[in-house]
């Protein structure tokens, strides 16, 4: 998937279940492209696919640094931050918020039948 010369990451179909049910987009539907556009350093096409990609990819890289330095020092940090109530639901929200977003954009940008025709009842 990284070598995307021929385009394919732009016209292959999603493999997600909802969107093949509904012919709309899950809350997590582009973050693969995401992800994969942000590691071939086009961070434009990165946040058009999926906003929170780049994050994704920063929580990893700040988590597997965090427990690495909790198995050598002994000692738990960022605990606080990881088991927060109030963040949690904070970032739930922001992803509710933005699938709601997507949503509304998509039904702007697509006709019915198009929408129809990204599922399997077509």
């Amino acid at each position: 998937m990284l070598h995307n010369a021929d385009n394919h990451l732009e016209s292959a179909q999603s493999l997600c279940p909802f969107k093949m049910l509904t012919g709309f987009p899950c809350p997590g539907c582009g973050i693969t492209k995401s992800l994969v556009y942000f590691y071939a350093g086009d961070i434009g096409k990165s946040l058009h696919y999926h906003v929170f990609g780049p994050f994704v990819i920063l929580f990893a890289v700040t988590t597997i640094l965090v427990l690495s330095a909790e198995l050598i020092t002994g000692k738990e940090y960022l605990d606080n931050w990881l088991y927060n109530k109030k963040l949690a639901y904070a970032l739930g929200i922001a992803l509710a918020a933005y699938h709601l977003i997507r949503l509304v954009l998509f039904v702007i940008e697509h006709s019915w039948d198009d929408i129809l025709r990204q599922s399997v009842w077509k």
